[in-house]
């Protein structure tokens, strides 16, 4: 991985919470397929995703992504 791509730990916590991707996605708006492509690092979320994602698991936003270094 080259420095400054995203890292992102959105599974980990989701499964920390005891939440499905489609859980996840019912709380934050979106679908299933869009947590899941998140997780898997085909699509990088919106700002705004990305907060109501650490809201909804009781996290902050540099808990879920961050870059490598």
């Amino acid at each position: 991985m080259a420095d400054g791509e995203l890292v992102c730990r959105l599974r980990e916590a989701r499964t920390e919470a005891g939440l499905t991707q489609l859980e996840l996605a019912e709380r934050v708006g979106v679908s299933r397929k869009t947590i899941n492509t998140v997780e898997n690092g085909v699509f990088i979320p919106s700002t705004l995703l990305a907060l109501k994602l650490a809201r909804a698991l009781g996290k902050s936003v540099e808990d879920l992504f961050g870059l490598s270094d």
